[in-house]
């Protein structure tokens, strides 16, 4: 069998495509403890499914609101950007064409940055960190329930028979060696294997190398853009430079993404079919893990350079870095890179829960039938005539096959880790989840329908090495939420300032407290702008963000000592949040039982009838034996009484002829 999953169905698609469905929509299906249908009422159960994810989807829209409400109160502490009196001016954001600007010009991104830079944001992701470990426990309990409801409690998996690929090796190797003893059984070791470990390593790096290669390439498309765009003479263009910047780069990523999934899904089965793993079972495992790896750098990777690594390598004013000498490293926006990751998120999410998980999956499978179609070279009438002729069955063979579940679980496995990984910068990546699993589920309910064969039963007793990926994301999760708090957020910044530094204990002076002063003297040669009057007046001293010592100190432009301070509470939170939560899913994982109340007490019920039925087969065959017991000692006394006598008379018989014998000699 090419993927071991759920039992499918007894006879019809309808339940088939339930079970493949089921795990989608049950990301949000438990945390309102919604009543479930029944499994064997198949027209109830897409209706009932979709009322309950509509309870589901209002229940989570009233949250988010509430949540973007307390979010849009909090923006009142970005109002010190905002404010006409804040005259602070800022270096150049870039070499040359770049000019002096006034800090109050970022008041829109300061807005929109803040509505998910809030403390609201470190509450909800310790809730989806507690959701994750509570979703993990309830596909525990619902994968009982399936299993005692479709009879699969006591089920063992059966031993897979060695693949035909795997039995073509051996035969080779065997030849070669030319052993062919009956007696002795060959199978490949870890030394004929070898080649075939060091061309996955070595392949498997190159792919995540060509990741990062384009994210790299990327970068440079930004940096030369927007040093492009500067250089423009129309105002408007101008001033929406780090919009345009940001938009076309995360769209440029959402292309790149898509084509290399693909690549990456072809590369990994050339890995696996190279490696000829023995049984189906081991093929399909080690094939989920290398598409996973590869198809989750290809997701993640630009997302995780802007959250930890842009605006971090950049220098300071008179001292940057630059790539090849002439691109200067992109820095964030005074509102953070948070805004940017948000962006990203976005469109990453939607490209692909919308193009690839939904147009593909359409579209695809019509292309190929078209094609078919094509190379079929029959016209219209001729196929009205034979497929007039043709049963049902034979259609259905003209369909697509079914290439088993692995594509779909990896989607939801995807999709886990954009709403669980980085939801502390992007909120509503769960609300979006939910609605395009609305919409799939209609869309699955298509493809498996009328767009592809009816998949073969299988007897499995769960989703096999997908939950173990799942825990592992889920525990990915947590340390990455608490390094964006940390570090991608300025929550640890506020907290800081408003504990340590603020003279009244509050937030007023917390963006002068962040900014730095900078010689405007001290520019390389080259290096400064080349319109210093932009601002209409010479610039002495401008601003830039970061935590260093002022030009007229003993140390200038040396570190600070209040970023010490910060990176001390940093990578304390990140210690202290990720222990905590961690403990907390222990406890959640502790506290649910991994069996439903129901189900264990109709299984010890099962057990006690069964238990009865046995002792009194047992007491019937007791009883049996009883009444089957004198007569038995009647036969075997007259047995013992008949042998006795027998052996009497055979004994005189041969004493009279030996006495005879005696007394005539004697």
């Amino acid at each position: 069998m090419s993927f071991r999953t759920f039992l499918f169905g007894h006879k019809t698609v309808s339940q088939t495509l339930f079970l493949q469905t089921l795990f989608k929509s049950c990301f949000f299906y438990f945390l309102f403890q919604l009543k479930r249908s029944p499994l064997c009422k198949e027209k109830e159960q897409f209706s009932l499914k979709m009322q309950n994810v509509m309870k589901i989807l209002i229940y989570l829209f009233l949250s988010n609101c509430t949540n973007v409400l307390f979010m849009c109160v909090c923006v009142h502490s970005s109002m010190e950007i905002c404010h006409p009196k804040t005259n602070i001016t800022m270096c150049p954001l870039c070499d040359g064409v770049c000019g002096y600007w006034k800090l109050s010009t970022a008041c829109g991104t300061a807005r929109a940055s803040h509505l998910f830079d809030n403390p609201a944001t470190v509450f909800f992701s310790v809730f989806m960190a507690l959701w994750a470990a509570m979703f993990m426990e309830h596909w525990k309990r619902r994968q009982m329930r399936l299993n005692y409801e479709w009879d699969l409690t006591g089920f063992e998996d059966e031993e897979d028979h060695p693949r035909a690929e795997y039995e073509f090796r051996v035969m080779q190797k065997s030849l070669k060696r030319e052993t062919q003893s009956k007696h002795k059984v060959e199978k490949l070791t870890f030394r004929d294997r070898f080649p075939a470990y060091m061309t996955n390593i070595v392949m498997m790096l190159l792919m995540v190398g060509v990741t990062f290669a384009i994210v790299f390439g990327v970068i440079l498309y930004r940096i030369s853009t927007k040093a492009a765009l500067h250089m423009s003479s129309n105002p408007t263009t101008r001033n929406h430079v780090q919009l345009t910047v940001k938009t076309t780069a995360a769209i440029i990523n959402l292309v790149v993404i898509l084509i290399l999934d693909e690549v990456y899904g072809a590369v990994a089965r050339w890995l696996t079919v190279l490696e000829a793993p023995k049984t189906d079972k081991s093929f399909e495992e080690r094939l989920i893990f290398k598409t996973f790896i590869l198809k989750f750098f290809n997701a993640f990777t630009p997302i995780i350079y802007i959250a930890f690594f842009r605006g971090r390598l950049v220098g300071r004013p008179g001292r940057y870095l630059y790539v090849f000498e002439s691109y200067r490293m992109e820095e964030c926006a005074h509102g953070g890179c948070l805004m940017e990751l948000c962006i990203q998120l976005s469109i990453t999410m939607l490209g692909k829960q919308l193009i690839q998980n939904n147009l593909f999956e359409i579209g695809i499978p019509k292309l190929k039938k078209l094609i078919r179609y094509i190379r079929s070279k029959q016209g219209a009438f001729q196929e009205e005539e034979r497929q007039k002729k043709l049963q049902r069955y034979e259609a259905d063979h003209f369909l697509e096959p079914f290439a088993g579940l692995t594509p779909e679980y990896m989607e939801m496995i995807i999709q886990f880790g954009f709403v669980t990984l980085f939801v502390a910068s992007f909120p509503l990546a769960p609300l979006f989840a939910l609605l395009n699993n609305i919409i799939e589920i209609r869309l699955d309910a298509k493809k498996f329908v009328s767009e592809l064969r009816r998949p073969i039963a299988a007897r499995a007793k769960d989703i096999g090495i997908w939950y173990n990926i799942l825990r592992g994301v889920a525990k990915v999760a947590i340390i990455i939420n608490a390094f964006v708090i940390s570090f991608t957020s300025d929550f640890i910044p506020r907290m800081v300032y408003q504990y340590m530094y603020s003279p009244d204990g509050s937030m007023h002076g917390f963006v002068n407290h962040t900014l730095s002063y900078f010689n405007t003297s001290h520019f390389e040669v080259g290096r400064g702008t080349m319109d210093p009057l932009h601002l209409g007046f010479p610039v002495e001293v401008c601003r830039y963000k970061d935590y260093r010592e002022p030009p007229w100190s003993s140390t200038p432009y040396e570190v600070s000592k209040e970023f010490w301070a910060v990176l001390a509470v940093r990578l304390a939170f990140v210690i202290i949040f990720q222990n905590v939560v961690m403990l907390m899913n222990d406890v959640v994982d502790w506290l649910i039982p991994d069996i439903p109340k129901d189900i264990s007490l109709q299984i010890h019920k099962e057990k006690i009838l069964l238990v009865e039925l046995f002792m009194k087969e047992e007491q019937g065959k007791i009883s049996v034996a009883e009444r089957r017991a004198p007569s038995t000692m009647k036969e075997n006394c007259n047995r013992r009484s008949n042998s006795s006598t027998h052996h009497t008379n055979s004994d005189n018989l041969d004493s009279t002829p030996h006495h005879t014998n005696s007394t005539s000699k004697f």
